[in-house]
């Protein structure tokens, strides 16, 4: 009897464990990332013929965090290399995630818990990464990299400005190739330690907002506790950024952040994903003084598509959005950053992105102004961003 109820209790433990590692995941996410069924409008041929002749990027999209061969096309989820390819993206920024606190929320978050550590393990990712979020991000890194190096070039790496003119001339010769670049999403993966941004920087990080959804070493949060300012450590590695070539995102920084930092930018800041405060204020977007700041810098505003950037995940919102950036500072200052895969809930997902290309036509943009948009400022940023200039860093 005993030996029984032994026996059972493994063979239960066994069951959860499997359970754990090959169901969970893929349902947590599936119930994370979401593409609602609400109806959009069809598509029209002239919206169609100029989709097809866009370059197309994207500053931000949080793939790498889930378990998924990103060279799959998944039944889950916004992103991935098939849809991609369905969408005419021409680049996709691809960001680490590397800690979120329990009960996350844009008024007000802690930096004492962390809901990645159990992702981690249920996606049985390597051991060392379920305790050090430095070692989660270059886990990233190396997904991203091992995905290109499989990928038949079809997903090429992009870390040099030379990369981008690579990828524009393959895809105009007719080659079915989408460019990656590796950013992350938090500086808090440098554990404290200025040391590691050359580790993170060899692994491809080319793009780093200070900050998530809680204060840390860096900067305040526009989700934290206290939404200070930058720290002494913040300010440092801005420099060394701007040295290297990694381009500094506003996403998530506190207002006091966000205002420290573009008074001390000496290349063109990005805010990677988000909306503005006249479409939808909520304190996650941007206020008309910080995208005059950006705007500054001679940087570019990412605007997403979910309902904390909009309000709504309507696609005619994220024109209006596009469309109060271009009036205020600018169409050279305006891109897009959709936060796929970053738990959020969308209309559709990127292999439907031409809904934004017949959004914005629809509200009179010229043909000029959409390749803008839809690719042609953040192109330009990101080659001129990505170019070490060891000088910028004294």
């Amino acid at each position: 009897m005993i030996r029984r109820i032994f026996w059972g209790l493994v063979l239960l433990l066994i069951a959860g464990l499997v359970f754990t590692v090959t169901i969970l995941p893929g349902l947590f996410e599936s119930r994370t990332n979401v593409v609602t069924d609400e109806p959009l409008p069809a598509i029209r041929a002239d919206a169609a013929k100029l989709h097809k002749t866009l370059q197309i990027a994207d500053l931000h999209g949080d793939t790498l965090l889930w378990k998924r061969d990103l060279l799959d096309k998944a039944d889950r989820g916004q992103i991935d290399l098939p849809r991609l390819e369905a969408g005419n993206v021409a680049l996709q920024i691809f960001s680490s995630v590397s800690k979120t606190p329990k009960g996350q929320n844009y008024d007000s978050n802690s930096a004492d818990t962390d809901n990645i550590t159990l992702l981690a393990m249920a996606q049985l990712q390597p051991i060392n990464t379920w305790f050090s979020v430095f070692e989660r991000s270059m886990y990233h890194g190396r997904k991203l990299e091992l995905a290109a190096s499989r990928s038949k070039g079809r997903l090429m790496l992009i870390r040099k400005p030379a990369d981008i003119d690579r990828l524009l001339a393959a895809r105009a010769s007719g080659q079915q190739v989408t460019g990656a670049l590796y950013s992350v999403e938090g500086l808090q993966n440098l554990e404290g330690d200025a040391a590691k941004l050359e580790p993170l920087y060899r692994a491809g990080m080319r793009m780093a907002g200070l900050v998530h959804f809680f204060d840390n070493e860096l900067a305040g949060s526009m989700h934290g506790e206290r939404k200070g300012g930058l720290t002494p450590f913040g300010r440092e590695m801005i420099r060394a950024m701007e040295a290297k070539g990694i381009i500094v995102d506003i996403a998530h920084s506190s207002h006091t952040s966000v205002a420290e930092i573009l008074a001390m930018a000496r290349r063109p800041v990005v805010s990677s994903h988000g909306g503005v405060q006249a479409v939808c204020g909520v304190n996650r977007n941007l206020s008309d003084t910080e995208i005059r700041g950006v705007a500054a810098t001679g940087g570019i505003i990412g605007i997403g598509y979910w309902d904390g950037a909009l309000c709504s995940t309507d696609p005619v919102k994220i024109a209006q959005s596009i469309k109060h950036v271009r009036d205020l500072v600018g169409i050279e200052h305006v891109a897009l950053g959709s936060d796929f895969d970053g738990a959020v809930t969308t209309r559709f997902d990127t292999s439907q992105i031409v809904q934004v290309t017949q959004a914005l036509l629809d509200i009179g943009f010229t043909e000029a102004e959409i390749r803008a948009v839809m690719g042609g400022n953040a192109l330009r940023i990101i080659k001129q961003g990505i170019e070490p200039q060891p000088g910028k860093g004294l």
